[in-house]
């Protein structure tokens, strides 16, 4: 079985740029073939993007989180314009609004969010989504602004009753480690009935953990027990799962498979 970790923190993991090598790889070696690396911030993107340049398997996301609001850095648009040409660059992310940490102001982080969402319109990219207690507000702007590519909810916390009204639009859930939790019933109940086909995993590492590594920091290696939890959750075989997930995230951020990407799943599947 092959896996897609949409959502992961390389840089927050570890520094060291021989180390960030290595977690990609051992997470290649327990199935991963695929990882989105996300930063919060610009500096951090383009440290980590070098870092990486040469793990072909691994995506990047551009873009300012809500935290950042205060302090996105000189010529923050200007730099995602060009960041967004290089390759292997997938979506505009992570970006939102996070009330509980109450960075900034509304105000200050609305603006920033939907000046990023205009962004992906016109780089022709989807959006990748952080929502802390402000549901209400994402859903209105997701509802005016959504880009034509789409959006993801990552590491996905609201309710069954939300992501069905978040579905009406082009948009994709993430399940994160929390999913696996034995307290998540939102959770339970939302990944049990929504769509198989617009549902995504991520590690969210370090952050997130599976339930089975409690204890440990979350690595990507480590994203197959969320898709295991997901498909006895909905009582469904563990292989057709862990495969339309990982079509699903082919498709959202309009990756290729390589041929050799191609050969290893169609070598684990017979």
């Amino acid at each position: 079985m092959q896996f897609f970790d949409t959502h992961a923190h390389i840089g927050l993991i570890h520094e060291d740029a021989i180390e960030q090598l290595i977690i990609v790889q051992e997470a290649r070696q327990e199935g991963v073939e695929h990882i989105i690396s996300i930063c919060n911030n610009l500096q951090d993107f383009f440290q980590v993007y070098q870092n990486l340049q040469t793990a072909s398997h691994v995506y990047h996301c551009i873009g300012v989180s809500p935290s950042e609001v205060a302090h996105p850095g000189k010529d923050w648009a200007l730099k995602i314009e060009e960041g967004a040409k290089y390759d292997r660059i997938v979506a505009i992310g992570e970006i939102g609004l996070d009330y509980y940490r109450k960075f900034g102001n509304r105000d200050t982080q609305i603006e920033l969010f939907i000046r990023q969402i205009e962004m992906a319109e016109r780089l022709d990219l989807p959006v990748v989504i952080h929502n802390r207690d402000a549901g209400k507000d994402v859903l209105e702007i997701l509802r005016e602004k959504i880009p034509s590519r789409g959006a993801v909810l990552h590491c996905y916390s609201e309710d069954w009753e939300y992501a069905k009204k978040a579905l009406e639009f082009n948009v994709y859930i993430s399940f994160a480690g929390n999913v696996t939790y034995r307290n998540a019933k939102n959770l339970h109940d939302t990944a049990r009935n929504m769509p198989l086909e617009r549902m995504l995993i991520e590690s969210e590492s370090p952050f997130m953990v599976p339930a089975a590594y409690r204890g440990k920091r979350n690595m990507p290696a480590y994203i197959h027990a969320t898709a295991e939890f997901i498909a006895e959750l909905r009582e469904e075989p563990f292989e057709q799962v862990s495969e339309v997930l990982y079509d699903n995230s082919l498709r959202f951020f309009g990756i290729t498979e390589s041929p050799q990407a191609a050969a290893r799943r169609q070598s684990a599947t017979s």
